[in-house]
């Protein structure tokens, strides 16, 4: 098949590599312009590296939050003992910084995966259908974005109380008007495409030609805002943890973390605040530089 490749491109004055990608599917192509970016494998890198601790570390450590103090070792600088001392309860800087990526993980997870699948239906819905039902799905995501994206969340998770369920629907909340904008506007520019009036006259159902022709050509997009709305929700639900309103002590939340030993920073104790500062800053790194590399992968036109 590439001999055959090779002879076509020459036949027409066109690269080899050319010719020889278009028997590569799409997907395949944007993996490898992908991996091909430096950011893109940074990103990955610093993802894989969470993961991983968020999985093993229940595995290789089992954690017990009401008996991991220790007055007698609180605020214990670097040591053999503690790599990244103890906070102001005794506690092991690095075993609750390990076991707290979990909880970030969990809520950026589930978060997005509200606002995509709730927002996502209705911004497909608003678009497609138009007319009545799009001025009244679009006019209830104008009146949530009239609201400062922490505000509503911090007044959902007021009203629902403290912890880490709420928190994820409240950031969740605040997800759906971003993806159901996103869709809404994918699927106004997909359906006017002649392959859907093609399909409308050949008499394929409404139905089918939202899920089986619209979505799969929608969906670059949608991913790429999924990747950087990871990093948005672990970055929201440590700003409610850091107010008290995520997860709840003892259980680890780098959050929690800060709020908990800000305030002995002026002490000289630098440890109990600078990791879980640096373990936030990382996660949202790793998933903005991941979604930067998949906007440039997942778009045709940068394909050569």
């Amino acid at each position: 098949m590439s001999d055959m490749a090779e002879t076509i491109a020459r036949q027409v004055d066109l690269p080899v590599d050319f010719a020889v990608r278009k028997h590569r599917s799409l997907w395949t192509d944007a993996w490898q312009r992908l991996i091909s970016l430096n950011t893109a494998r940074l990103g990955m890198v610093i993802i894989g590296v969470l993961l991983l601790v968020a999985v093993l570390a229940p595995i290789v450590h089992h954690y017990d939050p009401k008996t991991d103090s220790s007055l007698r070792d609180r605020l214990k600088p670097p040591s053999r003992e503690h790599i990244l001392g103890t906070d102001n309860l005794g506690r092991d800087v690095v075993v609750r910084l390990v076991h707290g990526a979990r909880y970030s993980l969990v809520v950026g997870i589930v978060s997005v995966g509200i606002g995509l699948i709730i927002g996502g239906i209705l911004g497909m819905l608003a678009g497609f259908a138009g007319g009545a039902v799009e001025n009244i799905i679009m006019r209830c995501m104008d009146i949530i974005l009239a609201f400062p994206a922490m505000l509503l969340a911090i007044a959902i998770v007021a009203v629902r109380g403290p912890g880490l369920n709420n928190t994820m629907v409240a950031v969740g909340v605040v997800f759906i008007p971003i993806f159901a904008r996103l869709a809404r506007s994918m699927v106004l520019s997909a359906k006017e495409q002649e392959y859907i009036t093609a399909a409308t006259c050949a008499g394929v159902t409404r139905l089918r030609i939202l899920f089986r022709h619209i979505l799969p050509n929608i969906l670059s997009p949608i991913i790429v805002q999924s990747t950087l709305g990871l990093g948005s929700a672990i970055l929201w639900a440590a700003g409610l943890g850091f107010l008290g309103l995520g997860q709840q002590p003892p259980k680890p939340e780098w959050g929690a973390m800060l709020s908990d030993c800000y305030k002995f920073l002026a002490k000289g104790a630098w440890w109990v605040i600078i990791p879980p500062g640096v373990a936030i800053m990382l996660s949202v790194l790793g998933f903005n530089l991941l979604g930067d590399g998949l906007r440039d992968a997942l778009d045709p036109r940068l394909a050569r």
